[in-house]
């Protein structure tokens, strides 16, 4: 009889591959396909997935979806990502998670506690000793990091140390832990003092080349896109922590340069800022957000795409962010601002790096893909795409998972 695993995660979504939260139930679902018994518990509280989310009318709901049980926690609603009430709803989680009568279902074999909320890693460790059980802390986000290089913490605020407290005794007590990023493991060393089984299990992609749509292509290439340039695009969202400002400036500096196109496609909090500064840039084109699905047919317009981060602590222990993984199935090359841990791009050969706050290094790899021949870019771009759906699809990351959750002995 194969395993018993139990995934927890407030903000896990069963939908479709491409959609809010897809990872961890598109890796679940390929183990049901195994003959795991796989029992995910999530909350009906999430303020990006709302349109996928249940209408609860008791504290809790269980749905089979495909071939896995859905347990389904009513919790504290909230709006934004910084709302109070948001911190409150990941307590209630906690608490009717505990109370959550669980007898009902198979003993797990295995706990995988996927952040965020960290603080469900105490559920977790509690479940590891009611049931003399494996427990799995997957890490996607990493905290209290993140709120201390992001989101301006002190690292000695009381809700830090709270929170330094919890990740440690998470990392401590879990058998194994798996991260998104993939040098989580440098990480966990530095917070235990010590080694412990650390792997990676980044986000993927369901197998297929996405679709590009002929007709939304043509919409939006005579709307936003001038003839006979070459087009250097952002797509995604434009806030805080996208650091926009290179790229921006970069455009700026390159304003004389006719034949190359900048490219804004989103929205955000920064959205109405970066318009009144550089919007009366004639080398600068901002469009509107568009639907995930229509995501690919504007890749598939632009020649060279670019995302960037900010210099922080937390990409030293690197990166798996949708937006790369979309921008290398679209077969186009990519030019990041990023002084983190490498991988992905290096790995595929798709693209380059330079470093986060250097307008210069940008401008240069821009005119240097622009100088290349049409056939020298559209081979860098497909090594991207290759090496994507040879290495990062659900099928290849539920195998991998599998080794973590049940190792041989």
């Amino acid at each position: 009889m194969s395993g018993v695993v139990w995934y927890i995660s407030k903000y896990i979504r069963p939908s479709t591959p491409d959609s809010v939260g897809a990872r961890g139930f598109m890796i679940m679902n390929e183990l049901a396909e195994k003959g795991y018994k796989i029992l995910i518990i999530t909350s009906d509280s999430n303020h990006i997935a709302k349109s996928y989310l249940p209408d609860l009318k008791s504290s809790f709901l269980v749905e089979q979806v495909n071939k896995m049980q859905v347990c389904w926690i009513r919790v504290l609603k909230y709006k934004g990502a910084k709302s109070f009430r948001r911190i409150l709803s990941w307590f209630h989680f906690e608490w009717r998670l505990w109370r959550l009568p669980k007898n009902q279902f198979s003993k797990p074999d295995v706990v995988v506690v996927s952040s965020l909320s960290i603080f469900t890693i105490l559920n977790g460790i509690l479940l590891r000793v009611r049931y003399k059980c494996r427990l799995v802390f997957e890490v996607r986000d990493i905290w209290p990091l993140t709120l201390v290089e992001h989101g301006g913490f002190s690292r000695y605020n009381p809700f830090i140390l709270v929170l330094a407290y919890i990740e440690k005794l998470g990392y401590q007590k879990a058998d194994a832990i798996v991260g998104t990023m993939p040098n989580l493991s440098e990480h966990v060393t530095g917070v235990l003092g010590c080694n412990k089984p650390t792997f990676c299990i980044p986000m993927g992609v369901n197998g297929e080349l996405p679709k590009v749509d002929i007709d939304f292509s043509k919409s939006f290439r005579n709307k936003y896109i001038p003839k006979d340039k070459f087009v250097v695009a952002h797509v995604g969202t434009i806030g805080i922590s996208n650091a926009l400002d290179i790229f921006f400036k970069c455009a700026l500096e390159m304003e004389k340069i006719e034949e190359i196109q900048f490219l804004v496609v989103g929205e955000g909090g920064l959205l109405s800022h970066y318009k009144s500064k550089y919007s009366c840039l004639s080398n600068i084109t901002f469009a509107p957000k568009v639907l995930k699905s229509e995501v690919p047919s504007v890749l598939n317009l632009c020649d060279l795409l670019y995302f960037s981060a900010h210099c922080s602590k937390v990409w030293q222990f690197g990166q798996s962010l949708n937006k790369v993984v979309d921008y290398m199935q679209s077969g186009k090359p990519i030019v990041a601002s990023y002084s983190g841990y490498p991988s992905m791009i290096n790995e595929a050969g798709c693209g380059c790096f330079v470093p986060s706050e250097n307008v210069g290094e940008l401008r240069n790899e821009i005119v240097r893909y622009f100088s290349m021949k049409e056939d020298t870019r559209q081979k860098i771009g497909a090594r991207g795409q290759q090496w994507i759906l040879k290495n990062r699809t659900f099928k290849k990351l539920a195998s991998d998972y599998l080794e973590i959750l049940f190792p041989l002995t």
